[in-house]
This record gives C-alpha cells, sequence and structure tokens, in this order.
C-alpha cells in the first residue's frame, strides 16, 4: 500500500485538511486550497471516511460493490462478512448480487452492524436473494446484472472469485471504478491487492475522500 495520507479533522467544525493544509469539501468530494494549517487531531482515511458518512452531514450515497463466488472457502466467507460490518459502521452502503456465497456473507456482516445492503438480483423475483440483503432488486436479466453492479458502485471490492467475479472486475476496471482484492481473487493489471478486510477498508476511504 502506498504510504497512509496525513489527514487531520476538527470535527466540531466540520474540517479536514490534508498535509498541505487544502481543505475537504465533502459536498463536491474536492480538495480546495486553504491555509497551509492542520486541523484538529490527526486520523486515518477511514477514521476520517466515517466521520463523512456519519457526522460531516453530506455522506456519498453511492454504494460500493462487493463481489466474489457463490461457493467460497470458510477464510473467504469470514472475510466477507468482516468486510460488510467493516462497511457498515463506516456508513458506506453495500452492493452485490443478492444471492448466496460471498453475496450472503458480506450481507450478514452489513446486517450484523445494523447496515444498509443492496442485492441487485439476475432473476425474475426479490425471494431469490439471501436472507440478509435489506433491499432485494429483482432484475430479471441474468449475468447481464454484473454490468450493472460495476457501473452503479463507487469501486469494488472482489473477495476470492471465478469467471463471474472476473467479469464483473472487468467492467468495473472499463467503468474507471477502482478495484481492490482479496482472498485470491482474479489479478487483473489495474486492480489493488489489498492483505485482509481492513486494508480494503483503507483503500475504499481513499476513494470516498478522493485522495
Amino acid at each position: 500500500m502506498e504510504p497512509a495520507p496525513r489527514l487531520s479533522l476538527d470535527a466540531g467544525r466540520g474540517l479536514l485538511r490534508d498535509a498541505a493544509g487544502r481543505r475537504f469539501d465533502p459536498a463536491a468530494r474536492l480538495w480546495a486550497a486553504g491555509d497551509g494549517a492542520e486541523a484538529g487531531e490527526a486520523v486515518t482515511a477511514a477514521e476520517a471516511l466515517r466521520w463523512l458518512q456519519k457526522e460531516s452531514g453530506r455522506a456519498v450515497r453511492v454504494p460500493v460493490a462487493v463481489v466474489g463466488p457463490r461457493e467460497p472457502g470458510a477464510a473467504q466467507a469470514a472475510t466477507a462478512e468482516r468486510l460488510g460490518a467493516l462497511l457498515a459502521r463506516h456508513g458506506v452502503t453495500v452492493l452485490c448480487g443478492g444471492r448466496a456465497g460471498v453475496m450472503e456473507a458480506v450481507c450478514r456482516g452489513v446486517e450484523g452492524a445494523g447496515g444498509l445492503s443492496i442485492g441487485l438480483l439476475p432473476d425474475e423475483e426479490p425471494a431469490a436473494a439471501n436472507p440478509h440483503v435489506t433491499v432485494p432488486l429483482a432484475t430479471g436479466i441474468g449475468v447481464a446484472r454484473n454490468a450493472l453492479i460495476a457501473r452503479a458502485a463507487l469501486c469494488m471490492v472482489a473477495v476470492g472469485g471465478g469467471y463471474g467475479t472476473l467479469s464483473e472486475i472487468a467492467f468495473a476496471l472499463q467503468f474507471r471504478r477502482p478495484v481492490f482484492l482479496l482472498e485470491g481473487a482474479p489479478t487483473v493489471e489495474g486492480a489493488v491487492p489489498c492483505a485482509d478486510a481492513e486494508a480494503a477498508l483503507e483503500w475504499v476511504a481513499r476513494v470516498f475522500l478522493a485522495l
């Protein structure tokens, strides 16, 4: 991973600054020139994400896609559930395919942390969704929904996976969505491998903060 960005936050005044003193505009998700001074206490990108999504009043509503196989290994399922919980605790909406495997695990993590998950189903009826999806959306378009997941997301995290996951990664990169890889996800040029769910969260935070 690249060196962690140096950020400082004055939550009371709603000021997030970087090491150069630039101020973050939550509404526009842009960094503007400041006075060069730091504001408040040092925070990580993940901590700044939590402030943005839960306290700033300017939360980003675009979801993060989480994709992976329908028959994951135990480590992949555990990582997906952990990732879902982390994203939910930081106020991030999760988008997935809404069915079994990694999709169910990430939704279970989101649900346990009180978050929101959207399941974009290939099926014609919402009853096909796993029991942990908050909002099941039945598209009836089959695997073509892979492109919709990639297009609708701010970025994507892949947890393991085979050809189906590879297609989602490829669509995301084609649509210029950042992609982060966990637990043996297909390696594609331009996607960023991550050691664990916490590392993936840090990268997701950088996307939200336009870092």
